[in-house]
């Protein structure tokens, strides 16, 4: 076992471009956190007992939206259910209008050890844009007090925004990069269906996201990083030596975890689970000891599929021999004749064992993983 993810399903507004499962209304959440809970104490036979616990992951949502209290009580159900490293990283996803000093100073006297802050900007128009619930001077405030109490710190960067020029970009990175926080994760702009954004753009009230601007937003990204001692270790995230997300890399690597709440997922290896994406049906279904998840036995096709899509986004890649000894012969000749053509156009290369995309393929590395999928075997 690597790590349980618990799933935050609040927020205060809702973001234009998320699609993530939440509720903007909080009526119920006292009594999720007991259901959590109880879900932590349902799940326990899913564990062997030698099995460490060595992430814990609270996303959303906005975990930041509980209380301290609330997530120190959930923190103590697992170590009261679980076995759990000494050195466990323990993550709380946060936004800034909810990380005052006070607030800070609480989550630092808990066994949290790591912030993970949705900036996404520290412009007040890209935040306005995008209907985020803080603005630049609060985001700006909370990374220099958290940097007081916190050593590991991660932030959310977007770029592709529509109107976001080069320059205000780079912008952001400088910013980013002067407060001294050892991770960043960045991410593209995408519009989902169902979600604001995509209904404004069709309404034309925003323009429309240009694949040209994030591709340029990228590169940028890449270079400035790169050249501030920052190792580009997935694709959209980079840590300094030691500050790697130990969450996300269990997730890549093909580790197992357990997800907790509404909509979270579970993956062990044979089976990916997921549990119901509706919040009363959820609470109902723990008040009466009952888990609202689906289970899906995965073939070996779909475990060689993921393993693609994760370690070909990563800077670990694909291992030839890990590829036979975990799927056979037949899905690593499928690899290799499929990946030839992304040889020639060298946006891949083979470096002895490992298949990795090159600098020039990093932005298409989602297109290219596809390309490499087989998807006629059971």
């Amino acid at each position: 076992m690597s790590g349980i993810y618990i799933h935050i399903p609040y927020c205060k507004q809702a973001c234009h471009y998320c699609d993530f499962h939440f509720s903007t209304t909080l009526k119920n959440k006292d009594q999720m956190v007991f259901a959590l809970c109880n879900e932590i104490k349902l799940r326990r036979s899913e564990i062997d007992d030698y099995e460490v616990i060595e992430t814990i992951y609270f996303g959303g949502g906005t975990p930041s939206i509980l209380s301290t209290a609330a997530l120190k009580f959930i923190i103590d159900t697992i170590y009261e259910n679980y076995l759990v490293s000494d050195t466990a990283e323990i993550t709380v996803e946060a936004n800034p209008d909810d990380l005052t000093e006070e607030t800070i100073t609480a989550l630092s006297n808990t066994q949290i050890n790591r912030l993970s802050i949705g900036i996404q900007s520290f412009f007040d128009v890209d935040l306005k844009l995008m209907n985020r619930a803080h603005n630049a001077g609060e985001a700006l405030r909370c990374l220099s007090i958290a940097a007081q109490y916190f050593e590991n710190i991660s932030i959310d960067l977007i770029y592709g925004i529509p109107g976001m020029t080069s320059e205000r970009w780079t912008k952001n990175l400088k910013i980013a990069l002067d407060s001294g926080i050892p991770h960043i994760s960045s991410y593209a702009l995408t519009v989902e269906p169902d979600t604001a954004l995509f209904s404004f753009i069709e309404k034309g009230i925003i323009a429309p996201v240009e694949d040209t601007l994030a591709k340029e937003h990228f590169d940028i990204l890449v270079t400035t990083m790169e050249g501030a001692g920052f190792e580009h270790y997935e694709f959209s995230n980079f840590g300094k030596t030691g500050y790697f997300s130990k969450n996300n890399t269990a997730y890549w690597q093909g580790k197992h975890y357990l997800g907790i709440g509404p909509s979270a997922h579970s993956y062990n290896g044979n089976q990916r689970s997921w549990n119901i994406n509706n919040n009363s049906k959820y609470l109902k279904a723990l008040q009466q000891d009952e888990l609202p998840v689906e289970i899906e036995e995965l073939s070996t096709t779909d475990k060689y599929n993921e393993y693609v899509m994760t370690r070909l986004r990563t800077t670990w890649g694909l291992s030839l021999q890990e590829t036979e000894n975990n799927f056979g012969d037949t899905y690593k000749k499928h690899l290799l004749n499929q990946a030839q053509k992304h040889l020639d156009e060298q946006l891949l290369f083979l470096d002895g064992d490992t298949l990795s995309v090159t600098k020039k393929g990093k932005f298409l590395s989602d297109g290219i993983a596809s390309d490499l999928f087989l998807l006629n075997l059971k």
